[in-house]
């Protein structure tokens, strides 16, 4: 498994994470801790997490506890005021067991309106800094979904040490504002800020019968999935690809993980161009 540094926080991350959605979300405890298990068994370091992923934090919390020397622990919350933030952070080093989290970000931020809250006078960067100040956290990051816009505003308004974000192939096949991911990329490489991907299976939304617990339709097969993680992969400065919600497609997204390679220019047009045939859309708008 290769590992690539986070940006300025100087972690040295596996190019994938495990994404506490899928444990978090899996029909039981055992399987999603197996998961869990055996993705820290292929190398991944990183986990990334959060309390509205189903019952990750309940589930996962003593194998991450087991695991914490050897865990970048990256934490989020949908709370966006300082009360809030600061009674979430506590429930979740308390489920953890642990002293500090390394990275804590503020999840799914969408609008204007909730990044205007987030640094208002009672928001929840408040609770960040002090949390920060106090050594609870280490550093400071932001996560979105659905319009990348709000990732630059967010970044004029304050240095974040993380940015986490869908970087995939079907932002390509139809590029809008709202997912086009290279504004962030470059801001983030010229700030040496740690970019965490998201979203890089995507099919697009579901059209049919849902057999996954993705909210989003994902690949699975092998090769689209090879294509799919190697494109997000190649995307400079992007150091780790958060695995998808539903560990039924772990094996197979490892295994592309396990044997990346850096595509070219040309090839990552080819893997654009094929996708496209295959009908992948964008997600947003």
């Amino acid at each position: 498994m290769e590992y690539r540094v986070l940006g300025r926080t100087g972690f040295k991350v596996s190019i994938l994470a495990i994404g506490g959605c899928g444990p978090g979300m899996a029909p039981n405890t055992e399987e999603g801790v197996k998961a869990f298990e055996n993705a820290v068994e292929n190398g991944l370091n990183m986990v990334d997490v959060a309390p509205s992923y189903g019952d990750a934090e309940t589930r996962l919390g003593q194998v991450i506890r087991r695991n914490r020397s050897r865990l970048v622990i990256t934490e989020k919350t949908l709370e966006r005021t300082r009360e809030g933030a600061w009674r979430e952070l506590r429930q979740t080093l308390s489920r953890f067991n642990v002293e500090n989290l390394d990275v804590y970000q503020f999840h799914a931020v969408s609008t204007l309106e909730e990044l205007e809250k987030i640094f208002s006078e009672d928001g929840a960067m408040k609770a960040f800094l002090e949390a920060r100040e106090q050594g609870l956290i280490r550093y400071i990051g932001i996560t979105a979904h659905s319009d990348m816009r709000i990732v630059v505003k967010a970044l004029e308004k304050f240095d974040f040490d993380t940015v986490l974000i869908p970087v995939n192939v079907g932002s390509m096949i139809a590029p809008a504002p709202e997912n086009g991911f290279n504004p962030v990329l470059k801001i983030a490489r010229d700030r040496d800020i740690g970019v965490i991907a998201i979203k890089a299976v995507s099919k697009g939304r579901w059209t049919g019968e849902r057999k996954y617990q993705t909210w989003y339709e994902p690949m699975d097969e092998q090769e689209d999935i090879d294509k799919a993680v190697w494109f997000t992969l190649s995307q400079e400065p992007v150091s780790t690809y958060s695995m998808a919600c539903d560990v039924r497609l772990w094996p197979k997204i490892i295994s592309a993980g396990k044997r990346f390679r850096r595509l070219s220019g040309e090839e990552q047009e080819a893997v654009v161009n094929y996708f496209k045939a295959k009908g992948v859309k964008p997600l947003f708008p």
